[in-house]
């Protein structure tokens, strides 16, 4: 069985937003080499996001608004994690909405999608950089 880790790197200019990735990971893909396996794809910080979904515009600020209404950034006195000193409590929220982490099967060295699934890194506390691990394992 055959290994294969990277990270990617991102920086959204704003506090949310959604990214899709699914064009990087299959580069990491044709570069493992692996034709039969599984692609194990997660966010690396505690208010980021990995998710499949669909590629639409209005179903992103759906998600926006949504996960706002859900978690609102503001009052930052909502959150006790903010009495620490910082602002993010809603970020942690929202990632765990969101989830860590996705797995696609690699089917004849392809990802295994379904219709419109598309891999995204969402960012719930931008304005620095961020990792996404892509580990690859299989044949």
């Amino acid at each position: 069985m055959k290994s294969y880790r990277k990270e990617l790197w991102f920086n959204t200019p704003q506090r949310m937003g959604f990214i899709n990735i699914t064009g990087e990971v299959e580069a990491c893909l044709r570069n493992s080499g692996i034709r039969e396996g599984l692609a194990l794809v997660n966010a690396m910080h505690i208010t980021a996001s990995v998710f499949i979904n669909d590629d639409e515009r209005g179903l992103h600020g759906d998600f926006e608004t949504w996960l706002e209404e859900l978690a609102p950034h503001a009052p930052l006195s909502r959150y006790r994690h903010n009495q620490t000193g910082e602002d993010n409590g809603d970020a942690h929220l929202k990632r765990q909405i969101m989830g860590r982490e996705v797995v696609v099967a690699i089917t004849a060295g392809k990802l295994d999608f379904g219709p419109w699934e598309q891999i995204f890194y969402g960012e719930f506390d931008g304005r620095r950089k961020k990792r996404v691990l892509v580990k690859i394992i299989g044949e």
